[in-house]
């Protein structure tokens, strides 16, 4: 069957099209995996263990936060900035608390201020690896082990940073509070898992 050169056409501009969304969805991991890797945008870095390494230049760290719209949630961080010394461990809280009447899952994202600083900011846990998840009126206290590698003093470029802002910014995770509900219409779960992070009410 001969194919007309609209219909070689079509199907041409139809594939490119595909190509274009498969191209853009694969864009979004390895933009991730780039800023995770080198810093960009002041995405901080995850570490195994702490650093064995403690020097005697003292940087600040400011604590934000921020909700969301759709998000019913009060979020702050419990100490308002922490003084360490660069390469020692330093554990810092949050606290969220769900103002409505529903179950709801938060997921957190975050970044570094400034930006060339998100390189060096090293997290060993964080309430920000997994979504929260609270009940109705349910109040949370979520810890943060961090510290600021020793690394950092070899990068001229940073030789000015005496303060680093971390950000947290709560949204709501409606994809993983579906799954949930339908994990528990399964019979798969008997009752939501507490995670690590949460506190009593």
């Amino acid at each position: 069957m001969k194919v007309s050169k609209n219909t070689k056409t079509a199907l041409t501009v139809g594939l490119v099209v595909a190509g274009m969304v498969g191209m853009s969805f694969a864009a979004v991991p390895l933009y991730r995996i780039f800023c995770q890797v080198t810093g960009f945008g002041g995405t901080t870095q995850r570490a195994e263990f702490a650093s064995d390494i403690v020097l005697d230049r003292k940087i600040t760290v400011r604590f934000d936060s921020s909700t969301a719209p759709g998000l019913p949630w009060k979020f702050k961080p419990g100490q308002i900035s922490e003084e360490i010394n660069i390469g020692q461990s330093a554990l810092a809280y949050y606290t969220a608390e769900n103002l409505s009447d529903e179950l709801i899952i938060g997921t957190a994202t975050y970044n570094v201020v400034p930006n060339k600083a998100g390189l060096y900011f090293r997290k060993i846990e964080c309430f920000c690896f997994t979504e929260q998840v609270l009940e109705p009126g349910e109040k949370a206290e979520l810890p943060m082990t961090f510290f600021i590698d020793p690394d950092i003093v070899n990068d001229r470029n940073l030789d000015d940073v005496t303060t680093i802002t971390i950000s947290y910014s709560f949204a709501r995770n409606e994809a993983a509070e579906a799954e949930y509900y339908a994990a528990l219409d399964e019979g798969v779960l008997s009752d939501r898992p507490k995670p690590e992070a949460q506190g009593g009410n």
